[in-house]
């Protein structure tokens, strides 16, 4: 999603948890000020993510900027017409000019001449008549605003994934706060067993020892999962434009759902359809093809075309009708070699972006693909996880029942506890690595924009 758009995510054994979020994707148009709490789900997330994500924010901003380049390359292909009105009053000295010393004998020369007045009210137009570069440097600036607006279609999905990402961090802090505040609740009942135990003089005091140890790393543990929940809090509220402090509750809890109905070759079709960034990157290869060709026309002979109406005299009563029309043809003969060098340049670029566009059709491919074997390896890791969560919660009861009966000591207590710590939080980390697995998948298919929560809650 971006960004997008979360940080490091912790990883579960070898399956990729990584959201890569860089740029203006970690950031975001915050709100001034701090509103009432919110109930916030994935959807409200979402829509706010693509709102006031800086990443998403840029690209609007840059579709505009390239809209406006096209328009630029399209007025060289439109007449300029001009219009104006001259009103003239002068007044000469010959004398001044030099006509004093001019002589005829019979004929007298006046030394200075005028006032007069005269006006020129004239429209004029001229045109490009035939110029294949300023053509072609349309049709390429035209493909480069397609390849921008791809680009930021691109970016909504990856401010999802980062959003989405984020908001599954959240759900897996939390819910690792919610496990280690039970670990230490258990932890708190032990000690206490084993210090009564103590007081009645049926234990020896290294059991209860032990078990105080044993709360004290389960208090220690609370304190760093609560702080990792209030940090992943803040990074969620920097993507999406949270005012600094806005209170918010998650809404949505996201449980585990296998995802079925999709093979590989399904999803490496729809990534090739639907890819976006795909899409700008065979725009931009259109585009460096048309620049070039460009280049190549400036060696081409072209025309100009000018003309002008207007209407001339001493006053509007007394004057006449008046045009202009030229017409020229150019051969470009020498250039000084300026063409030889640019088009050196746009070849070098063509290929840069043709490497690009290979490049990406495999990087797109390697996506879906790890997208694939992280999806399944988590899956199959939920349900390790599930069903060791379970024993370990049944060897805790039977040591603490043992325990009581006096039959076992605190070790075997103190081992299942961290047994169950340690399932608790594998089942948590392989669930959350699941849901992003399809998270990421859904946006290596080119889809998180539009069917993300499809993606997280289909089954």
């Amino acid at each position: 999603m971006q960004t997008a758009a979360p940080g490091a995510i912790q990883s579960v054994n070898t399956i990729n948890t990584m959201v890569q979020v860089q740029g203006a994707y970690q950031g975001s148009v915050p709100a001034q000020e701090p509103g009432p709490p919110l109930a916030l789900s994935l959807d409200d997330a979402v829509r706010r993510g693509l709102r006031y994500n800086l990443g998403a924010v840029a690209f609007q901003n840059s579709v505009l900027a390239a809209q406006g380049q096209q328009r630029g390359a399209m007025s060289a292909l439109l007449p300029n017409v001009t219009a104006g009105l001259l009103v003239t009053d002068e007044q000469l000295d010959l004398a001044a000019l030099g006509f004093s010393s001019i002589h005829v004998p019979g004929l007298a020369f006046p030394t200075v001449i005028g006032p007069f007045h005269f006006f020129d009210l004239r429209a004029g137009v001229s045109e490009n008549v035939f110029n294949l570069t300023n053509l072609r440097n349309f049709r390429a600036s035209r493909e480069n605003a397609r390849a921008t607006q791809l680009g930021a279609q691109d970016a909504r999905n990856l401010v999802v994934l980062a959003v989405t990402g984020t908001y599954l961090q959240v759900i897996a802090a939390g819910a690792r706060v919610d496990s280690v505040r039970a670990q230490v609740a258990t932890a708190q009942a032990t000690f206490n067993q084993a210090r009564d135990r103590f007081t009645s003089g049926m234990s020896p005091r290294i059991d209860m020892t032990r078990s105080q140890v044993e709360l004290q790393t389960q208090e220690q543990r609370f304190t760093l999962v609560e702080n990792d929940l209030a940090k992943q809090r803040i990074a969620l509220e920097r993507l999406i434009g949270l005012a600094p402090g806005q209170g918010y509750a998650l809404t949505d809890t996201l449980p585990y759902a296998p995802l079925i109905g999709i093979t590989l070759d399904q999803a490496l079709d729809r990534a090739a359809a639907n890819r976006s960034d795909l899409k700008a990157a065979a725009a931009q290869v259109h585009a460096a093809e048309l620049a070039r060709g460009a280049v190549l026309a400036e060696r081409y002979p072209f025309a100009d075309v000018a003309a002008d109406y207007g209407d001339i005299g001493t006053g509007p009563a007394n004057s006449r009708g008046t045009f202009n029309l030229t017409g020229s043809v150019r051969f470009p003969v020498f250039q000084g070699g300026r063409v030889s060098a640019d088009l050196q340049q746009a070849d070098a670029a063509l290929r840069q972006r043709r490497a690009e566009y290979q490049d990406l059709r495999g990087r797109i491919n390697a996506e879906v693909r790890v997208a694939f074997l992280d999806l399944n390896a988590a899956a199959n890791q939920v349900k390790v996880a599930d069903s060791n969560r379970g024993l370990a919660r049944e060897t805790l009861q039977q040591a603490r029942d043992r325990f009581a009966a006096g039959v076992a000591d605190t070790v075997e207590v103190v081992q299942a506890q961290e047994q169950v710590a340690a399932a608790e939080l594998d089942y948590i980390s392989s669930l959350f690595a699941h849901n992003l697995a399809k998270t990421s998948l859904a946006r290596a298919m080119g889809q998180a924009d539009e069917h993300i929560r499809q993606f997280l809650e289909a089954r």
